[in-house]
Protein backbone atom coordinates (compact mmCIF):
# COMPACT_ATOMS: atom_id res chain seq x y z
CA UNK A 1 0.00 0.00 0.00
CA UNK A 2 1.28 3.75 -0.24
CA UNK A 3 2.73 5.33 2.65
CA UNK A 4 0.20 6.23 5.28
CA UNK A 5 -0.51 10.00 5.85
CA UNK A 6 -0.43 10.53 9.34
CA UNK A 7 -3.04 12.53 11.71
CA UNK A 8 -0.58 12.51 14.58
CA UNK A 9 -0.41 15.77 16.43
CA UNK A 10 2.13 16.14 18.69
CA UNK A 11 2.22 18.34 21.82
CA UNK A 12 4.37 21.00 21.56
CA UNK A 13 7.04 19.85 24.19
CA UNK A 14 6.83 16.36 22.74
CA UNK A 15 7.93 17.63 19.28
CA UNK A 16 11.59 16.55 20.49
CA UNK A 17 12.04 13.19 20.27
CA UNK A 18 14.09 13.22 23.37
CA UNK A 19 11.83 14.40 25.85
CA UNK A 20 9.00 12.26 24.14
CA UNK A 21 11.18 9.22 24.70
CA UNK A 22 12.63 9.77 28.31
CA UNK A 23 9.01 11.00 29.57
CA UNK A 24 7.21 7.98 27.89
CA UNK A 25 9.70 5.59 29.37
CA UNK A 26 10.37 7.23 32.71
CA UNK A 27 7.56 8.96 33.97
CA UNK A 28 4.21 7.57 32.35
CA UNK A 29 1.86 5.65 34.52
CA UNK A 30 -0.80 4.12 33.61
CA UNK A 31 -3.71 2.90 36.40
CA UNK A 32 -6.60 0.32 36.35
CA UNK A 33 -5.55 -2.54 34.89
CA UNK A 34 -5.56 -5.50 36.95
CA UNK A 35 -3.55 -8.42 35.38
CA UNK A 36 -3.64 -12.21 36.62
CA UNK A 37 -0.23 -13.78 35.19
CA UNK A 38 0.25 -17.74 33.58
CA UNK A 39 3.41 -19.41 33.48
CA UNK A 40 3.46 -21.55 30.04
CA UNK A 41 6.05 -24.06 29.26
CA UNK A 42 8.02 -23.31 26.42
CA UNK A 43 9.08 -26.98 24.03
CA UNK A 44 12.47 -26.31 25.27
CA UNK A 45 10.86 -26.83 28.82
CA UNK A 46 11.93 -23.20 29.86
CA UNK A 47 8.78 -21.20 30.42
CA UNK A 48 7.26 -17.63 29.92
CA UNK A 49 5.14 -16.03 31.87
CA UNK A 50 1.81 -14.46 30.16
CA UNK A 51 0.02 -11.25 32.15
CA UNK A 52 -3.43 -11.81 31.35
CA UNK A 53 -6.37 -8.64 31.39
CA UNK A 54 -10.11 -8.78 30.45
CA UNK A 55 -12.71 -7.50 28.78
CA UNK A 56 -15.81 -6.64 31.07
CA UNK A 57 -18.13 -8.34 29.00
CA UNK A 58 -17.15 -12.36 27.42
CA UNK A 59 -14.95 -11.62 24.15
CA UNK A 60 -14.11 -13.81 21.57
CA UNK A 61 -10.99 -11.43 20.77
CA UNK A 62 -7.47 -10.69 21.61
CA UNK A 63 -4.89 -9.02 21.62
CA UNK A 64 -1.29 -10.26 22.22
CA UNK A 65 1.19 -7.56 23.44
CA UNK A 66 4.76 -7.88 22.92
CA UNK A 67 7.68 -5.13 24.69
CA UNK A 68 10.50 -4.17 23.55
CA UNK A 69 14.40 -4.55 25.00
CA UNK A 70 14.73 -5.16 28.72
CA UNK A 71 10.76 -4.00 28.93
CA UNK A 72 7.92 -6.45 30.83
CA UNK A 73 4.69 -6.73 30.72
CA UNK A 74 3.90 -3.79 33.33
CA UNK A 75 5.36 -1.52 31.30
CA UNK A 76 2.95 1.63 30.18
CA UNK A 77 3.22 1.10 26.74
CA UNK A 78 2.16 -2.50 27.38
CA UNK A 79 -0.52 -1.80 30.06
CA UNK A 80 -2.12 1.21 27.75
CA UNK A 81 -2.34 -0.73 24.98
CA UNK A 82 -4.05 -4.02 27.26
CA UNK A 83 -6.63 -0.95 29.13
CA UNK A 84 -7.78 0.91 25.61
CA UNK A 85 -8.29 -2.76 24.55
CA UNK A 86 -10.18 -4.07 27.63
CA UNK A 87 -12.48 -0.77 27.56
CA UNK A 88 -13.49 -1.43 23.84
CA UNK A 89 -14.22 -5.34 23.75
CA UNK A 90 -11.28 -7.42 23.49
CA UNK A 91 -9.06 -9.29 26.39
CA UNK A 92 -5.43 -8.51 26.42
CA UNK A 93 -2.63 -10.94 27.10
CA UNK A 94 0.77 -8.97 27.69
CA UNK A 95 3.87 -11.41 27.08
CA UNK A 96 7.05 -11.23 29.37
CA UNK A 97 10.47 -12.71 27.57
CA UNK A 98 12.22 -15.45 28.72
CA UNK A 99 13.89 -13.94 32.11
CA UNK A 100 11.92 -10.92 31.80
CA UNK A 101 8.65 -11.55 34.24
CA UNK A 102 11.13 -11.14 37.47
CA UNK A 103 12.31 -14.50 37.63
CA UNK A 104 15.41 -15.53 35.61
CA UNK A 105 14.59 -18.23 33.05
CA UNK A 106 15.99 -21.84 33.56
CA UNK A 107 18.20 -22.04 29.91
CA UNK A 108 21.39 -20.12 29.14
CA UNK A 109 19.78 -18.80 26.35
CA UNK A 110 16.87 -16.03 26.74
CA UNK A 111 15.00 -13.60 24.58
CA UNK A 112 16.19 -11.71 21.14
CA UNK A 113 14.81 -9.64 18.15
CA UNK A 114 14.07 -12.87 16.21
CA UNK A 115 12.70 -15.28 18.82
CA UNK A 116 9.87 -16.11 16.68
CA UNK A 117 9.55 -19.65 18.54
CA UNK A 118 8.50 -18.21 21.30
CA UNK A 119 5.68 -16.08 19.96
CA UNK A 120 4.47 -19.14 18.01
CA UNK A 121 4.36 -21.26 21.54
CA UNK A 122 2.01 -18.20 22.61
CA UNK A 123 0.31 -18.42 20.16
CA UNK A 124 -0.28 -21.91 20.43
CA UNK A 125 -1.27 -21.94 23.79
CA UNK A 126 -3.85 -19.64 23.64
CA UNK A 127 -5.70 -21.61 20.67
CA UNK A 128 -5.41 -24.70 22.45
CA UNK A 129 -6.81 -23.28 25.95
CA UNK A 130 -9.06 -20.45 25.25
CA UNK A 131 -11.56 -19.83 22.65
CA UNK A 132 -10.57 -16.86 20.63
CA UNK A 133 -11.98 -16.84 16.89
CA UNK A 134 -9.99 -12.92 16.46
CA UNK A 135 -6.65 -12.99 17.48
CA UNK A 136 -4.49 -9.32 16.97
CA UNK A 137 -0.66 -8.77 18.19
CA UNK A 138 0.83 -5.44 18.72
CA UNK A 139 4.88 -5.13 18.77
CA UNK A 140 6.96 -2.60 20.21
CA UNK A 141 10.03 -1.54 19.74
CA UNK A 142 12.18 -5.43 19.91
CA UNK A 143 8.46 -6.86 19.97
CA UNK A 144 7.31 -5.27 17.12
CA UNK A 145 10.82 -7.04 14.84
CA UNK A 146 9.96 -10.38 16.06
CA UNK A 147 6.31 -10.31 15.22
CA UNK A 148 6.76 -8.72 11.71
CA UNK A 149 9.83 -11.43 11.18
CA UNK A 150 7.54 -14.06 12.68
CA UNK A 151 4.27 -13.17 9.99
CA UNK A 152 6.85 -12.92 6.99
CA UNK A 153 8.73 -16.36 7.69
CA UNK A 154 5.93 -18.31 7.67
CA UNK A 155 4.02 -19.94 4.86
CA UNK A 156 1.18 -20.45 7.16
CA UNK A 157 -0.37 -18.77 9.87
CA UNK A 158 -3.21 -19.20 11.93
CA UNK A 159 -6.51 -18.58 10.55
CA UNK A 160 -7.71 -16.72 13.74
CA UNK A 161 -4.61 -14.32 13.38
CA UNK A 162 -6.10 -11.07 11.53
CA UNK A 163 -3.75 -7.91 11.92
CA UNK A 164 -0.99 -6.70 13.40
CA UNK A 165 0.21 -3.36 14.44
CA UNK A 166 4.18 -2.85 15.15
CA UNK A 167 5.60 0.30 16.75
CA UNK A 168 8.71 1.65 16.85
CA UNK A 169 10.54 -0.64 15.08
CA UNK A 170 14.61 -1.00 14.20
CA UNK A 171 13.20 -3.52 10.90
CA UNK A 172 17.29 -3.66 10.29
CA UNK A 173 18.86 -4.45 13.25
CA UNK A 174 22.45 -3.94 12.24
CA UNK A 175 21.14 -0.12 11.57
CA UNK A 176 19.61 0.72 14.52
CA UNK A 177 22.52 -1.05 16.66
CA UNK A 178 24.71 1.48 14.47
CA UNK A 179 22.05 4.71 15.79
CA UNK A 180 22.18 3.39 19.78
CA UNK A 181 26.52 3.52 19.34
CA UNK A 182 26.31 7.68 18.34
CA UNK A 183 26.69 9.84 21.09
CA UNK A 184 23.04 11.05 20.75
CA UNK A 185 21.97 8.10 22.35
CA UNK A 186 24.97 8.07 24.80
CA UNK A 187 22.32 7.61 27.84
CA UNK A 188 20.16 4.93 26.32
CA UNK A 189 23.11 2.92 25.14
CA UNK A 190 24.47 2.88 28.73
CA UNK A 191 20.78 2.71 30.23
CA UNK A 192 20.37 -0.76 28.12
CA UNK A 193 23.71 -2.09 28.45
CA UNK A 194 23.60 -1.75 32.57
CA UNK A 195 20.77 -3.34 32.72
CA UNK A 196 21.27 -6.08 30.38
CA UNK A 197 24.60 -6.83 31.64
CA UNK A 198 23.21 -6.90 35.52
CA UNK A 199 20.78 -10.13 34.67
CA UNK A 200 23.18 -11.27 32.46
CA UNK A 201 25.90 -10.91 36.05
CA UNK A 202 22.79 -13.51 37.48
CA UNK A 203 22.82 -15.84 35.05
CA UNK A 204 26.23 -16.39 34.57
CA UNK A 205 26.63 -17.88 38.46
CA UNK A 206 24.57 -20.66 37.04
CA UNK A 207 25.98 -20.93 33.63
CA UNK A 208 29.90 -20.27 34.77
CA UNK A 209 31.47 -23.21 32.81
CA UNK A 210 30.00 -21.32 29.38
CA UNK A 211 30.28 -17.66 30.48
CA UNK A 212 33.21 -16.41 32.44
CA UNK A 213 33.55 -13.60 34.61
CA UNK A 214 36.23 -12.33 32.17
CA UNK A 215 33.38 -12.70 29.47
CA UNK A 216 31.49 -10.11 31.55
CA UNK A 217 34.02 -7.50 32.38
CA UNK A 218 34.65 -7.22 28.21
CA UNK A 219 31.15 -6.01 27.66
CA UNK A 220 31.68 -2.53 27.08
CA UNK A 221 28.83 -1.63 24.40
CA UNK A 222 25.21 -3.50 22.64
CA UNK A 223 27.54 -4.49 20.66
CA UNK A 224 30.22 -6.60 22.85
CA UNK A 225 26.72 -7.95 24.46
CA UNK A 226 25.23 -9.35 21.65
CA UNK A 227 28.94 -10.53 20.45
CA UNK A 228 29.55 -12.39 23.42
CA UNK A 229 25.82 -13.05 24.72
CA UNK A 230 22.85 -12.77 22.37
CA UNK A 231 24.93 -14.43 19.33
CA UNK A 232 26.90 -17.06 20.79
CA UNK A 233 23.70 -17.95 22.90
CA UNK A 234 20.78 -17.96 20.39
CA UNK A 235 22.92 -19.83 17.59
CA UNK A 236 24.64 -16.98 15.95
CA UNK A 237 28.16 -16.47 14.54
CA UNK A 238 28.26 -13.54 15.72
CA UNK A 239 26.40 -10.06 16.68
CA UNK A 240 26.73 -9.28 12.95
CA UNK A 241 24.65 -12.63 11.65
CA UNK A 242 22.78 -12.14 14.51
CA UNK A 243 21.67 -8.56 13.14
CA UNK A 244 21.22 -9.80 9.74
CA UNK A 245 19.46 -12.84 10.39
CA UNK A 246 17.02 -11.29 12.84
CA UNK A 247 15.94 -8.44 10.64
CA UNK A 248 12.23 -8.51 9.62
CA UNK A 249 13.15 -5.60 6.90
CA UNK A 250 14.08 -8.83 4.54
CA UNK A 251 10.55 -10.86 5.29
CA UNK A 252 7.98 -7.57 4.61
CA UNK A 253 7.46 -8.69 1.10
CA UNK A 254 5.73 -11.72 2.38
CA UNK A 255 3.18 -10.27 5.10
CA UNK A 256 -0.07 -11.84 3.72
CA UNK A 257 -2.25 -10.20 6.48
CA UNK A 258 -3.02 -6.35 7.42
CA UNK A 259 0.07 -5.08 9.39
CA UNK A 260 0.68 -1.72 10.14
CA UNK A 261 4.25 -0.30 10.94
CA UNK A 262 4.31 3.35 13.18
CA UNK A 263 8.05 4.35 13.18
CA UNK A 264 8.49 8.42 13.82
CA UNK A 265 10.54 10.30 11.43
CA UNK A 266 12.60 11.68 14.71
CA UNK A 267 12.72 8.27 16.44
CA UNK A 268 16.82 8.32 17.19
CA UNK A 269 17.16 4.69 17.93
CA UNK A 270 16.30 4.05 14.05
CA UNK A 271 18.39 4.00 10.90
CA UNK A 272 16.99 4.72 7.49
CA UNK A 273 16.60 1.28 6.12
CA UNK A 274 14.11 1.18 9.60
CA UNK A 275 11.52 3.01 7.28
CA UNK A 276 10.62 0.85 4.55
CA UNK A 277 8.74 2.40 2.03
CA UNK A 278 9.31 0.22 -0.96
CA UNK A 279 8.70 -2.87 0.81
CA UNK A 280 5.08 -1.06 2.00
CA UNK A 281 4.39 0.26 -1.68
CA UNK A 282 4.65 -3.23 -3.13
CA UNK A 283 2.76 -5.09 -0.65
CA UNK A 284 -0.83 -4.60 -0.32
CA UNK A 285 -1.23 -5.72 2.76
CA UNK A 286 1.47 -3.99 4.48
CA UNK A 287 0.52 0.11 5.74
CA UNK A 288 3.44 2.41 6.96
CA UNK A 289 2.63 5.16 8.82
CA UNK A 290 5.31 7.76 10.03
CA UNK A 291 4.27 10.78 12.13
CA UNK A 292 6.68 13.39 11.80
CA UNK A 293 6.97 13.08 15.94
CA UNK A 294 6.97 10.75 18.59
CA UNK A 295 10.20 9.49 19.28
CA UNK A 296 10.78 6.22 20.45
CA UNK A 297 7.38 4.96 21.56
CA UNK A 298 6.60 8.08 22.59
CA UNK A 299 3.40 9.10 20.73
CA UNK A 300 2.41 11.48 23.71
CA UNK A 301 -1.46 12.00 22.99
CA UNK A 302 -4.60 13.47 25.32
CA UNK A 303 -6.20 11.79 28.40
CA UNK A 304 -3.14 9.44 28.47
CA UNK A 305 -3.90 7.07 26.07
CA UNK A 306 -1.01 7.42 23.14
CA UNK A 307 -1.63 8.16 19.62
CA UNK A 308 0.04 4.45 18.81
CA UNK A 309 -2.35 2.93 20.72
CA UNK A 310 -5.93 4.76 19.54
CA UNK A 311 -4.13 4.17 15.84
CA UNK A 312 -3.55 0.20 16.84
CA UNK A 313 -7.07 0.08 18.11
CA UNK A 314 -8.86 2.17 15.06
CA UNK A 315 -6.23 -0.08 12.31
CA UNK A 316 -8.03 -3.57 14.30
CA UNK A 317 -11.17 -2.21 13.74
CA UNK A 318 -11.18 -0.97 9.92
CA UNK A 319 -7.74 -2.44 8.88
CA UNK A 320 -6.58 0.90 7.35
Amino acid sequence: MPVLNSTYKAPYLFRNGHISTAYSGLFRTVKGVTQNRERITLRDNDFLDLDWSYSKEKSDKIIIVLHGLEGDAQRPYMTGTAKLFNNNGFDAVCVNFRGCSGSDNLLYRSYHSGATEDLESVIESILKTKKYSEIYIKGVSLGGNMVLKYLGERDEIPKELKAVIAVSVPCYLAGSAKQLHTFENILYHDRFKKHLVNRLKIKQQHFSHILSLKDLDSIKTLYDFDNIYTAKAHGFKDAADYYKQSSCLQFLPNIKIPTLIINALNDSFLSSECYPVKEAKQNSNLFLEMPKYGGHVGFVDKKNVYYNESRALDFVLNDT
